[in-house]
């Protein structure tokens, strides 16, 4: 008998407990669907935030941000200069073009493109302006320069083509690359991206609107509905007495006309 009573004693025990970790749980995670509701709810803070800001980062993008040009020459690379070309000759292009894109990591190529330029950046910095590129496949090097004057940009990259060339055929003895495409001045800058901003400053306006919409519902302890009070307390409601506004009215029109006499 008294084994009964311990284990009805423990199980009674056991599920209170774990009504309650029910109860914790409820208490403290984050209802879904009320927060859906309340996002619904408050459209117009996230449609502003948002509105907000993508028109700050286009702001920023046009008033703050330097909008940097790129401008492009191409050298040809081959073996020989002569008319017939086997594919020995192209094989051995293909194995040169990997050699000088490391012409263009030499301190002499920069140094010599700033003298003839007249240029106000140090080796380092003219450094970053430069990227080098070959498409699979060709034995072509493009040469991009980026830089916030389109003019500088193309200037540089023309001059870089033709430094590189006469410094491959002086220092590696063999044929002096082509350049096969001379860089134009751009018309349009390659960054930043107006688009991609403003979509950006939309995101996270929209972000800090849902953030602050789920901060003041967690924030939000009041009691509003039945379910509340279950969650919240863990007692069942028997009734709910519904709030008769006429009634209301008719008490507050009552205490009018005494105030009146």
């Amino acid at each position: 008998m008294e084994q009964r009573t311990g284990l009805r004693a423990l199980k009674k025990e056991t599920n209170t407990g774990l009504l309650q970790s029910e109860r914790q749980d409820d208490a403290d995670g984050i209802d879904l669907m009320e927060l859906f509701y309340r996002l619904l709810a408050s459209w117009k803070l996230i449609v502003l935030l948002s509105l907000i800001g993508a028109v700050a980062s286009l702001a920023i993008t046009l008033f703050l941000i330097t909008p940097k040009y790129r401008a492009t020459s191409t050298i040809y690379v081959l073996s020989r200069k002569d008319s017939a070309i086997n594919m020995s000759d192209l094989q051995i292009g293909s194995a040169l073009t990997q050699d000088y894109i490391k012409v263009f990591n030499m301190w002499e190529v920069h140094e010599q493109v700033i003298s003839e330029l007249d240029l106000p950046y140090s080796y380092s910095q003219i450094r970053k302006m430069l990227s080098i590129t070959n498409t699979s496949g060709t034995r072509m090097l493009d040469i991009a320069v980026t830089s916030p004057d389109p003019k500088e940009a193309a200037e540089i990259a023309n001059a870089y083509a033709r430094v590189s060339s006469e410094f491959i055929a002086e220092t590696m003895s063999t044929d002096k690359p082509n350049i096969v495409s001379a860089a134009l001045v751009p018309s349009n800058p390659v960054s930043p991206s107006k688009t991609r901003n403003v979509l950006l400053g939309f995101m996270v306006g929209f972000l800090l609107a849902v953030g602050i919409v789920t901060v003041q519902m967690l924030l939000d302890d009041k009691i509003k509905t039945a379910e509340d009070i279950r969650r919240y307390t863990g007692l069942t409601n028997l009734a709910i007495v519904p709030k008769d506004s006429n009634a209301a009215a008719g008490n507050a029109d009552k205490k009018r006309a005494s105030k009146g006499k």
